[in-house]
């Protein structure tokens, strides 16, 4: 009987390959100082993203959750994009929270977005009637895209990765967005 040397006899169990010890992978410092520095630099605005949007207690909790994406995700996040990327998955996260909060049997859902912008403190918070009016009247994308630019400050590249187009596509976009809002809102003045 021939006796294997330790290291074979680890790898093997009576001439069956063993599978390799799954051991969770331990982060290596620069990621933990990536994303200390990620939720430093970023956690206000994302606070205040979902603070806009939705009912503010939830603002925090829904924030966290995107920073575990983060941390879950991280060898996927671009380094140079890495608000953009939060954004994109802070709509992401929103829209669930949304679909778990809200229990409409499917008789009941509304034809139009009327009724969920009524509910929407985004535009509530919008005080005149007129801009309400005219921001229902483009649409629920460029009314999007108007707030993340109006709101987020978000342009150019950084609103295209939020969108998940190119850069000259989220350009056409806004300014598709605009000119869609300055006619909505010149056909519903009133004074």
């Amino acid at each position: 009987m021939r006796i294997a040397s330790t290291d074979a006899a680890a790898e093997t169990t009576r001439g069956v390959p063993m599978p390799e010890r799954a051991e969770p992978p331990v982060p290596a410092a620069d990621d933990l100082a990536w994303f200390t520095q990620v939720v430093r630099e970023h956690s206000t605005a994302i606070v205040k993203y979902f603070a806009r949007r939705g009912p503010r207690q939830d603002a925090e909790d829904l924030a966290a959750e995107v920073f575990a994406t983060a941390w879950r995700r991280r060898d996927d996040v671009p380094r140079d994009a890495v608000l953009p990327w939060l954004y994109r998955t802070a709509g992401f996260t929103l829209a669930n929270h949304r679909r778990k909060v809200v229990d409409l049997p499917v008789d009941d859902v509304p034809e139009a977005g009327e009724a969920r912008v009524r509910a929407d403190p985004e535009l509530s918070a919008l005080f005149d009637a007129e801009l309400r009016g005219a921001l229902l009247s483009v649409g629920e994308r460029d009314r999007r895209i108007l707030l993340l630019h109006a709101w987020e400050g978000l342009d150019g590249e950084e609103l295209g990765q939020v969108l998940g187009i190119s850069r000259s596509g989220a350009d056409a976009a806004l300014s598709r967005a605009r000119k869609r809002l300055r006619e909505a809102w010149g056909d519903r003045l009133s004074f």
